[in-house]
């Protein structure tokens, strides 16, 4: 992708990743820690982590073309070698939400059935699990993993972000307003 609407397509992805990978990361600490969000966010954030895994990519690839089309300048080469590590801190991110939405899944399926509101007792069946949903040591792991993900994630995106705007504005503005034209 080189271009939406004119302008180079990596300023404009560059903001759903900035926006969306650190949601993601908050999302994926919520869901590890809080079984209350985890009921109603694990599979939402599962989806989102994986989009942003897969603009990662994208994203990158419109940046390395827009790098052929600017000046080469010190600024610019460490923006672009920050954002390949991008993918790297995304992924652990969807993988573990990956993870948690299904421990959650399996946690659900494996649940003993209750009795019906006729009275009668429903039969139990006992479902093979993968992810140990019963497990509060797994669950432990699970959740210190994730905010370390969570907080690498959010710090990789902040320092790929900021070189960005170091290379794009550095000595690029004036610290004096510019003069007002006479239909202002």
């Amino acid at each position: 992708m080189t271009t939406l609407n004119g302008l180079p397509a990596h300023i404009l992805l560059v903001h759903a990743i900035v926006v969306l990978l650190p949601l993601a990361s908050l999302l994926l600490v919520l869901t590890a820690l809080w079984p209350a969000a985890r009921r109603k966010l694990a599979g939402p954030n599962a989806i989102l982590s994986v989009l942003v895994v897969v603009l990662v990519p994208i994203t990158t690839d419109a940046g390395e073309w827009l790098e052929r089309r600017v000046a080469r300048t010190p600024l610019v080469r460490t923006h672009t070698e920050l954002g390949d590590t991008a993918l790297y801190v995304a992924i652990p991110v969807a993988v573990l939400a990956l993870v948690v939405w299904w421990r959650h899944r399996e946690h659900f399926r494996t649940q003993e059935p209750g009795t019906t509101g006729t009275g009668s007792t429903a039969v139990a069946t006992r479902r093979r699990t993968f992810l140990a949903p019963a497990s509060t040591a797994v669950t432990v792991v699970i959740s210190v993993l994730a905010v370390v993900a969570a907080g690498a994630a959010s710090y990789d995106i902040y320092r790929i972000g900021d070189s960005g705007a170091q290379a794009s504005w550095q000595d690029n503005f004036s610290a004096t307003p510019a003069p007002s034209s006479p239909d202002h």
